[in-house]
């Protein structure tokens, strides 16, 4: 009687079944992966566009600095939207000012938003 070596079906079935979990664990990685890489592109663009922002308040030398400002600006093919909020602080020679920026235009829901203080100018 010749006894021949090989993979019964049961092991067959088994195998497959392990490569199959193994093959669905990487694909909800990488899909994991790929939308974690999307939302660090739209955070680190609404950065940039919150400090724009900042910058340009900054640059404006008015005091006090306007408060409820909304606006939009195109970057990186989308439109974002940006709305300022200017609070008094304890110092009355210096105020917070926070820009959040989404890309929802009712804003409700933002992507980021900065926080930066502007003292009054000397006059």
């Amino acid at each position: 009687m010749t006894r021949t070596s090989g993979m019964t079906l049961l092991e067959v079935m088994v195998a497959i079944a392990i490569f199959a979990l193994a093959g669905t664990a990487i694909m909800k990685t990488a899909t994991d992966h790929l939308r974690n890489v999307e939302l660090l592109e739209e955070i680190t663009l609404a950065t940039w566009v919150a400090n724009n922002q900042l910058t340009r308040t900054h640059l404006d030398n008015r005091w006090p600095p306007a408060n409820n400002r909304r606006g939009s600006v195109e970057m990186a093919g989308r439109t974002w939207h940006w709305q300022r909020v200017v609070s008094k602080t304890n110092d009355d020679d210096l105020r917070a000012i926070e820009i959040a920026v989404g890309l929802d235009p009712t804003f409700a829901d933002s992507i980021t938003s900065v926080t930066s203080f502007v003292a009054k100018p000397n006059e």
